[in-house]
């Protein structure tokens, strides 16, 4: 899917996600969309972003989305900020890719 691309990126212990974070949200939404400005997924997280809580919802939110557990799921760059790295180990980009494309495909 050429929307994904740049947004999400093999590693060898699964795929790096970039995602940009929407704390304080009404609902918790994922994926709420892509900027393709910006080159990443939206994600929107009721949490606000104080003593690391809104990088716990945006963990949280990805593992269920990818049916993991939180401990496969990991902000790598940009804890402090509205854009993020995401890497969520033991997927394939072509698992990730079919998954947000379904979702996807309705926004």
């Amino acid at each position: 899917m050429a929307l994904l691309e740049g947004i999400i990126k093999k590693h060898q212990n699964g795929t790096v996600l970039s995602v940009f974070v929407t704390p304080e949200a009404r609902n918790v939404v994922f994926p709420a969309g892509v900027n393709e400005w910006r080159k990443c997924l939206e994600i929107k997280v009721k949490s606000s972003a104080v003593d690391n809580k809104a990088n716990k919802d945006v963990v949280k939110t990805i593992a269920d989305f990818f049916k993991k557990s939180v401990n496969d799921v990991f902000v790598v760059s940009g804890s402090k900020k509205r854009e993020k790295s995401v890497l969520v180990k033991g997927v394939s980009i072509d698992f990730v890719s079919q998954k947000l494309k379904e979702s996807l495909d309705g926004l």
